[in-house]
């Protein structure tokens, strides 16, 4: 790696951004959330892991006695939530897709069911 490009990303994963991105827990704050929420999660995520998070985000919700949530895992896509072959960050670069048609749809069909006509 070009020393200019290591000397960012030391910078970058020292911030006190990246230590509070690091130690923060979502649960206190779902397990307190009464709104209708959508969770959505990809199933080739590597930065969030459906399969670890999804769960823990569905417990919190029903911890916090939340009955208004739907938790969805959206098949073969990344973290930006496209298509993809892996899901490594350095692949979604490469992408043409914006966001994958699926999630739209997932995403628009959930806020119609929960707005008022």
């Amino acid at each position: 790696m070009p020393p200019a490009f290591l000397q960012r990303q030391i910078h970058w994963t020292s911030s006190p951004w990246f230590r509070y991105f690091l130690d923060y827990d979502p649960v206190p704050a779902l397990q307190k959330t009464k709104c209708p929420v959508l969770v959505l999660g990809a199933e080739k995520d590597l930065q969030v892991p459906p399969k670890e998070n999804l769960p823990l985000a569905k417990k919190a919700l029903e911890d916090g006695q939340n009955k208004n949530f739907q938790v969805v895992e959206l098949p073969g896509l990344n973290h930006q939530f496209q298509h993809c072959y892996m899901g490594l960050p350095a692949e979604s670069r490469a992408i043409e897709e914006t966001l994958a048609a699926e999630a739209l749809t997932t995403i628009s069909a959930w806020i119609l069911q929960h707005s008022s006509p």
